[in-house]
């Protein structure tokens, strides 16, 4: 006799009815993708950002699904709201930034500004969420991280660092959390199409250089971030934990 196989949960659509998902950086870009894409699925989202005008425009798609918060992710008051959560299942830590240049221009300034946003910031919301899924035995966090976490790149030096670290507190966040119902992954992004980086397309050597370098021949859209995302964080990866899923058209795998 073979055993059943379960193809209705297979095929079905992802549906976060009765769960609550926070998003920090949600007003724009990947963020506000991945707030829209959960809050679709049935979700309750808290989209987290520092700009009320970005977060009103997103609650307006769905304004019986989407709450927001205006907080800062370097700021402590966030973490304890987060802490005082009663329900927390769903974790994207999306907050970041970047700021190009070689590895001689970096200022101190710009290494702390970086090491905060995209290390500290990624580690707090995690540390926090994880507190309140611990006491509820069950919960999945999903860092934004990038490509650049698992390659080198010039006049990257310092976002590649911050995202190597991002790829470290996944796995071990996955490792520690794992016996308590929590799976903590990364996704891993190429250049994406977003308001931030169409003004780097307008560079034609430098759209040339990535497209070269991404394997299928063009940039993601917010769509492939936010359908990976909403794929980490529902049953059909629910023996995934500590990984990092690459969107990047193949640019790793040259």
């Amino acid at each position: 006799m073979t055993d059943p196989v379960d193809v209705k949960a297979l095929t079905s659509a992802p549906n976060f009815d009765g769960q609550i998902a926070l998003v920090t950086g949600g007003g724009k870009g990947l963020g506000r993708a991945c707030v829209l894409a959960l809050a679709a699925a049935g979700a309750k989202v808290i989209a987290v950002a520092r700009t009320e005008s970005d977060l009103q425009e997103v609650q307006a798609h769905n304004p019986d699904k989407i709450d927001y918060w205006v907080e800062d992710v370097l700021a402590d008051n966030l973490y304890s709201k987060i802490e005082a959560m009663d329900q927390l299942d769903v974790l994207v830590g999306c907050a970041g930034g970047n700021k190009p240049e070689p590895v001689s221009d970096i200022t101190v300034e710009t290494l702390d500004w970086m090491l905060d946003l995209n290390v500290r910031a990624i580690f707090r919301a995690s540390q926090s969420a994880a507190k309140v899924m611990l006491s509820q035995g069950s919960g999945s966090i999903i860092n934004m991280s990038s490509q650049m976490g698992h390659v080198g790149a010039p006049n990257r030096t310092l976002y590649c660092t911050t995202k190597h670290a991002v790829e470290g507190l996944t796995k071990a966040l996955g490792v520690e959390l794992a016996p308590n119902g929590i799976r903590v992954n990364a996704v891993a992004p190429t250049f994406i199409d977003t308001p931030m980086t169409r003004p780097m397309f307008e560079n034609p050597e430098f759209k040339k250089t990535v497209v070269n370098n991404i394997a299928l021949g063009h940039v993601g859209t917010i769509e492939d971030v936010a359908a990976a995302v909403l794929f980490l964080a529902s049953p059909a990866a629910a023996m995934i934990t500590g990984e990092s899923l690459k969107v990047d058209g193949g640019w790793t795998a040259w």
